[in-house]
């Protein structure tokens, strides 16, 4: 500024003439006056030039020096404009990099708060993996206590179902079943078979039942392995006898046995014993015959014919065994009806011939017990066999 107002003095100087003026003695007023030239050095006007530039417009010195005022004034002014506008600016400048850094700043820590972090992402992928696994084992625990609250309440059901049924439905116990034994057969044999081995069918038919009843005792026990040897037999002696007054009654009125099934009713399996199904002549022919190898039998078992071994009227048991095999053997070989024997005469029935390998030597097995003795010279002969049913 200082700077400014000298060189405004300096040009005020040289308007005002810059020298003093000349004496009338001297000459008059040159009236082209001209200043001395000056060249012009590193881009300046001359003095000359500035002078001339000043004073051409013919004005006093003080309205040039108040023109120069005004100008540098607004040369001043337009400084401070130009650095207002660059302070402005720079102040703009700043304000809008702080608000787009601000913002900038604002936007960072908005993705920072949506996306974490690599490792809050582990912590929270752990944790949701944790907290899936406790979830399941919830679940599963729950599940548990479910099912075995459903299981006890099934029981529980099932149970006051079964004390109200039996509650409801409560039945005296079925009677136990009486020990295995002979003894209705006896009372049954007592009551319809005469002591000569006649046998009323009509009144066994009355008591049919009372027959099944024992029937279904020999069905429903098997031979015990701690029987003895008699108790067996007695066993199977009695079973062929009863069913085959069975299979008499089944089909009664009848004339003879032989009228059954073609003549062979002996062959018919339908006897369920000791866990098979047999026949009579498997009862005979395969049980007792080859298992105790005793010819007696032949005087124990009936076939229901007038010229079988009579029926005996009484059941056998092991005890009974052995003294009713003796008593029948001897009652049916002096038995005339059945057997006619005399010194040189023997007549016998068709049972010694039919199961001769049996008794062995003929003559002396019935000498045993018969009351006349066969001579060895006497020739055995067989009867006629009379199949009429033995009522």
């Amino acid at each position: 500024m200082k700077n400014i107002i000298l060189f405004i003095s300096i040009l005020t100087l040289f308007a005002c003439g810059g020298e003093s003026p000349k004496s009338t003695s001297k000459g008059e007023i040159p009236t082209n006056k001209t200043s001395p030239s000056v060249t012009k050095n590193d881009g300046l006007a001359s003095i000359e030039e500035v002078s001339n530039e000043v004073i051409a417009p013919k004005k006093n010195a003080s309205e040039v020096q108040q023109e120069l005022i005004e100008k540098a004034k607004m040369e001043k002014n337009a400084t401070k404009v130009v650095e207002k506008a660059k302070d402005k600016a720079n102040q703009i400048s700043t304000k809008t990099a702080e608000k787009i850094s601000e913002k900038t700043s604002n936007v960072v820590e908005k993705v920072k708060e949506q996306v974490p972090s690599i490792s809050e992402v582990t912590e929270v992928s752990n944790a949701q993996a944790i907290e899936t696994e406790k979830r399941k084992a919830q679940v599963a625990y729950e599940k548990k206590l479910a099912d075995e609250a459903a299981r006890k309440k099934m029981e529980l059901e099932k149970k006051n179902t079964t004390q109200v049924k039996d509650f409801v439905d409560e039945k005296p116990p079925a009677p136990a079943p009486p020990a295995f034994s002979h003894a209705p057969f006896d009372a049954l044999l007592k009551k319809h078979v005469s002591s000569t081995g006649k046998v009323n069918y009509k009144g066994l038919k009355n008591d049919e039942s009372k027959l099944n009843a024992y029937l279904n005792q020999l069905e429903g026990t098997p031979i015990g392995k701690d029987w003895g040897k008699n108790k067996k037999m007695a066993y199977w002696i009695n079973a062929y006898n009863a069913y085959t007054i069975k299979l008499i009654l089944n089909n009664y009125p009848i004339a003879s046995i032989t009228k059954l099934h073609g003549g062979k009713p002996w062959d018919v399996k339908w006897i369920k014993l000791d866990g098979r199904t047999l026949s009579l002549n498997n009862i005979e022919n395969d049980i007792l015959r080859p298992t105790y190898k005793d010819a007696r039998i032949h005087f124990a078992v009936n076939c229901a014919a007038k010229s079988c071994p009579p029926l005996l009227n009484q059941a056998w048991t092991a005890d009974n065994l052995n003294s009713n095999f003796e008593k029948q053997a001897k009652a049916f070989i002096n038995n005339s009806k059945y057997n006619s024997i005399s010194g040189d005469n023997a007549a016998v029935s068709k049972i010694f011939e039919w199961y001769a390998e049996d008794f062995g030597d003929l003559k002396n097995y019935l000498n045993k017990y018969a009351s006349s003795k066969i001579a060895p010279s006497t020739q055995i002969k067989y009867k006629e066999y009379d199949w009429t049913l033995n009522e």
